[in-house]
């Protein structure tokens, strides 16, 4: 929870925390303390912020997934032919976790960092991954986190989401239309280990000069 805090707000006093956590000051003073004393906060005049240490634990924990150590020199290709962003998504917690990305010379940037958690149907990565988890995990993780709208053109119907992950297994892709992000458009394909889908891997640019949904991706 604090932790979290502290990276939505960047420098934060523990006024602001306490503030923003409904706490005592005294009980945000003293956990603050406490985590710059052991190194995960930087601290300057009275404010905090995560130190880079988090950074650390994240590169450390990331190469535990073989999906990432494999992918990898994938992205690295796939981002050189296209010239645009190649990202490697997975699931955790019912959340789309970007583990890498690669961005190629005419990539467009739209903002999204490595380790960023969204919403599983608002990204092609998410969806891919959906399309293959068994039917009782997705009603799942729709009941867990609801289907919240990032952008007008979100799926946030339950049935309509359904009906468009049989269309993914169909075609054996996703497509992400200014779901997530508008003048973003994406598509991804599943990573399969064992027959069980363990991630996704997509290409992603501006809408302008991408292949309109429905259309075979080149």
């Amino acid at each position: 929870m604090i932790v979290g805090r502290l990276a939505e707000e960047g420098w934060t006093t523990p006024t602001e925390l306490a503030d923003g956590l409904e706490m005592p000051t005294s009980t945000a003073h003293i956990y603050l303390k406490t985590m710059a004393e052991a190194g995960y906060l930087a601290t300057a005049d009275g404010r905090y912020r995560l130190s880079l240490r988090f950074l650390c634990h994240g590169a450390h924990l990331r190469r535990e997934f073989e999906i990432y150590e494999v992918a990898g020199p994938e992205l690295a290709s796939l981002a050189e032919a296209t010239g645009e962003v190649a990202s490697l998504g997975i699931e955790e917690g019912g959340e789309r976790v970007l583990l890498d990305k690669v961005e190629g010379e005419n990539a467009v940037y739209d903002k999204a960092p490595t380790g960023e958690f969204t919403r599983m149907h608002w990204t092609s990565l998410g969806k891919a991954i959906l399309a293959h988890l068994p039917e009782e995990r997705v009603h799942g993780i729709v009941d867990d986190h609801g289907l919240p709208e990032a952008t007008e053109r979100t799926i946030t119907d339950r049935e309509e989401l359904f009906a468009e992950l049989e269309s993914i297994r169909e075609s054996g892709y996703a497509i992400e239309d200014e779901e997530r992000r508008e003048n973003i458009r994406a598509v991804a394909v599943p990573i399969f280990t064992d027959g069980a889908v363990a991630g996704s891997i997509s290409v992603s640019r501006s809408s302008r000069g991408f292949p309109t949904p429905g259309s075979e991706p080149s």
